[in-house]
């Protein structure tokens, strides 16, 4: 069975559903799945005054806890086309592990929320590779046989670099079906992936 993290960071709730798909996923292919989230670096009174999710119920992962797993499945919202602050500096902070080659072979993939249509999704993704590849994971994005992300009929994120949604300027948008679709699909793929790499 394989032993899979998603480790995510959410100021308005989008990712925190996103995850919650994702991991849903990745037991449904039979893997053990937890659910972490990085420390809010926000003053709390700033956080409550723009309206951040302050009632999330994951724990709140330490940079030792990433050993622990096969698999790490990171989301995070978009800031100007880059990951958060709040995830870049969790990962700043896994140098140790770094040096010491902990995570090297370990399966790694990604999702991520934007504002808009086109408001850096897939950089972000990316960017969030690049630290999974400096620590020498394996990459596995969403394939095309997740034919969500083809869709021409409805607005929807999604993309080979990993499972997306789209929240509006103003948050009021929630992930839809076929977005948490393609989150499922990622935890479960990953999972599989993992496992198969195990064996």
């Amino acid at each position: 069975m394989a032993k899979v993290l998603v480790l995510y960071y959410s100021s308005y709730g989008h990712i925190e559903t996103m995850a919650n798909a994702v991991a849903e996923g990745g037991r449904a292919a039979g893997a053990e799945v937890d659910i972490k989230r990085v420390p809010e670096l926000v003053p709390e009174a700033v956080a409550r005054a723009s309206h951040y999710k302050l009632d999330q119920a994951a724990p709140i992962a330490q940079p030792a806890d990433l050993v622990e797993y096969e698999a790490i499945i990171v989301g995070t919202g978009t800031r100007y086309g880059r990951m958060t602050s709040q995830m870049a500096n969790f990962w700043d902070q896994t140098g140790g592990l770094w040096a010491q080659g902990k995570l090297i072979g370990k399966v790694g993939a990604a999702f991520t929320s934007t504002a808009s249509q086109h408001g850096g999704q897939e950089m972000t993704l990316m960017g969030i590779h690049t630290n999974l590849l400096h620590h020498g994971m394996v990459i596995v994005g969403l394939p095309y046989s997740f034919q969500g992300q083809l869709k021409l009929d409805e607005v929807t994120g999604g993309s080979p670099y990993g499972a997306t949604t789209i929240a509006a300027g103003d948050g009021s948008r929630q992930p839809s079906a076929n977005e948490l679709e393609g989150a499922h699909f990622l935890g479960r793929h990953v999972a599989e992936i993992t496992a198969k790499l195990a064996a």
